[in-house]
């Protein structure tokens, strides 16, 4: 495991399972483009190096980075793009852990997965969370 939070887990029968994080440390996976800074498509790759973070967004990731969580950033934007993103973060100081680029296009996105997923939709202010109860979409029992 490359990633010293995560601990070994296995099933009833004692074969490993991929391993998880603790409780108390999140994987928060945050889009670029409309979520920290105005949204930039990818056939203005010129913009990229320019547009200016959302200060809020820049706060609260580093404070979640700070506290220990895990900060990847994932994006439309292509390979091709990868340089001019890692810089752009850099320069602007966001502290994070991967960048993972290719994330489809077009929205309405349904994430399935064997582990828990939380989905915070970006709508104009950038915040520490909360919760509240929401209808959710899950699997027929």
């Amino acid at each position: 495991m490359s990633n010293p939070l995560l601990h070994a887990i296995q099933d009833n029968e004692g074969k490993s399972l991929s391993p998880i994080l603790p409780k108390n440390v999140k994987n928060y996976l945050i889009d670029i483009d409309g979520t920290i800074c105005d949204d930039v498509p990818n056939e203005e790759p010129e913009r990229m190096s320019t547009v200016k973070p959302y200060p809020d967004a820049l706060k609260i990731c580093n404070k979640w980075y700070d506290e220990g969580h895990i900060i990847t950033f994932f994006t439309s934007r292509t390979e091709n793009h990868r340089s001019v993103t890692e810089a752009w973060l850099n320069q602007h100081g966001f502290k994070y852990h991967g960048l993972l680029v290719g994330k489809p296009r077009g929205g309405n996105y349904h994430w399935i997965d064997n582990h828990i997923v939380k989905a915070t939709q970006y709508k104009g202010k950038f915040t520490d969370l909360i919760k509240v109860n929401t209808e959710i979409e899950v699997f027929e029992q």
